[in-house]
């Protein structure tokens, strides 16, 4: 499953999109399907892989660079040159496994704040990919976690709102000049 989508994976002096932090209303916003799979999307994708990689990113969602869409690039591997990132446009879990793993998430938009999040171990997942095909992938370990962060960024939801430790959080986000208050506690 390759990506024809090829970028350099370095830091840009200056990222074509502006990344968003929390406590910013985009980031809340339920993003849209995305109805063609055209260039301009090739485009946008091509943009949000070089953000992300200058930001020393695994994952970027479009909803994070005030683009309302359902769009996220994930590359686990930012520093294995051949290795491909993988663009989901439209993608919806299919299926979670029972097994549940806690470990530490960072956010983009939540620059410097680690805090474990339990989440399911594995997922199967279908998407359209960057030429507008459907496509299916089963994911474990660091990649399931990354597709269900950036996801969840799809329905205005962070990975804040899914730490259960408030004293954790509170600490972390104070220190690092976060508003507790931009939390929103997922039910």
């Amino acid at each position: 499953m390759t990506s024809v989508i090829t970028v350099e994976k370095k830091k840009l002096a200056k990222p074509p999109l502006e990344i968003h932090y929390l406590g910013d209303r985009v980031l809340r916003q339920p993003a849209k399907r995305i109805s063609k799979v055209d260039q301009n999307i090739r485009d946008l994708v091509k943009e949000m892989l070089q953000t992300m990689y200058s930001a020393d990113g695994i994952g970027l969602a479009a909803p994070q660079v005030a683009v309302n869409k359902q769009l996220i690039v994930i590359d686990c591997e930012p520093d294995n040159s051949v290795n491909p990132p993988l663009v989901l446009i439209n993608p919806k879990i299919t299926k979670y496994s029972r097994d549940l793993c806690s470990a530490p998430e960072g956010c983009l938009s939540i620059p410097n704040v680690y805090i474990d999040v339990t989440r399911p171990e594995a997922i199967e997942v279908s998407f359209k990919d960057e030429q507008g095909r459907p496509r299916k992938l089963k994911a474990n370990a660091l990649l399931s976690r990354a597709i269900q962060h950036e996801m969840d960024h799809l329905n205005g939801v962070l990975f804040v709102d899914r730490v259960e430790n408030s004293l954790v959080l509170t600490e972390e986000l104070t220190k690092h000049g976060f508003s507790v208050q931009a939390v929103q506690p997922v039910a």
